[in-house]
């Protein structure tokens, strides 16, 4: 994830999106991220039933949580065990995966990092929307097609090489799965400061609906830059909760260095609706697992 980390649009301010394409092309492009899911105009494909969607996630014991600037982003690091092999130590390591739904049989894409787009209140924060409707918080589970591809820049922009999963998020219970993140928000309220979070987790954990079933999918982009396309997206129809106070302390955060300089007013300096706006469909087709 070092190149996503490297290019983050932290430079780039929210309300400059319309000029993303000046510097990155793509952003430019007729297959971008996100859309709006008009519900009645997505098609059922038979084949999303058929071919389960298979998310094999295993406990992941320590990980990297993030302030970009932009957003939180939550880097997995997965157990790594020397077996000893014909006298030669051989390193194994225990991956999160997903494969079977929307894509090509035998393509497996591991789960590399989290991050978290919100809103300063709860009318907006998501980055899709759904019948014109806004989330408070939508969270992305970013993949790489490790089947065809041998880092994650090389995936980055190439036809099946990246995959998404986009969480909706509402408030209303806590959400004990992302309480140990959570609380470590205070302790990176600035931007570029991280921490180690050393509990065991299992992105199962996050999953709306345990059955996989219903889920829109379609071909889009990035929503940061360098925003490069062929992305696969995939939108769980069920949201999935968080406290207020949880949200809260997201809200919290700041878009800055300590001690650096900021404009005036209530919400300079504060990391909040930091999600790309809807951007046109054009002639693609969202896919839906469900009638």
């Amino acid at each position: 994830m070092d190149r996503m980390r490297r290019e983050n649009y932290g430079d780039f301010v929210i309300e400059g999106t319309t000029e993303w394409g000046l510097h990155f092309p793509e952003a430019s492009g007729e297959s971008q991220s996100p859309i709006n899911i008009n519900s009645r105009e997505t098609k059922f494909d038979q084949k999303l039933k058929d071919n389960k969607l298979e998310l094999c996630y295993v406990v992941c014991r320590e990980s990297e949580i993030l302030n970009t600037g932009a957003t939180v982003q939550i880097t997995f690091k997965h157990d790594s065990n020397n077996l000893a092999k014909g006298g030669h130590e051989k390193e194994e390591t225990s991956k999160s995966y997903m494969k079977g739904g929307p894509f090509m049989a035998g393509d497996d894409y591991e789960l590399a990092a989290c991050t978290f787009h919100w809103g300063k209140e709860e009318e907006r924060g998501s980055e899709h929307t759904v019948n014109f409707k806004a989330y408070p918080m939508e969270l992305h589970l970013i993949h790489w097609n490790t089947t065809q591809f041998s880092t994650v820049e090389e995936a980055m922009g190439k036809p099946g090489g990246l995959a998404i999963i986009a969480l909706f998020v509402q408030i209303g219970r806590e959400n004990t799965g992302l309480r140990a993140f959570t609380e470590c928000l205070e302790s990176i309220q600035y931007k570029g400061r991280s921490v180690n979070v050393s509990i065991p987790f299992n992105t199962n954990c996050l999953l709306p609906d345990p059955m996989l079933r219903d889920f829109w999918t379609y071909q889009g982009s990035l929503t940061s830059p360098p925003c490069c396309e062929n992305v696969t997206w995939i939108l769980f129809r069920y949201p999935l909760t968080v406290s207020n106070s949880q949200i809260e302390e997201f809200r919290r955060l700041k878009n800055h260095m300590k001690g650096e300089q900021v404009g005036a007013g209530d919400e300079a300096g504060c990391l909040v609706d930091n999600f790309r706006p809807t951007q046109p469909l054009n002639k693609r087709t969202v896919w839906a697992s469900f009638r």
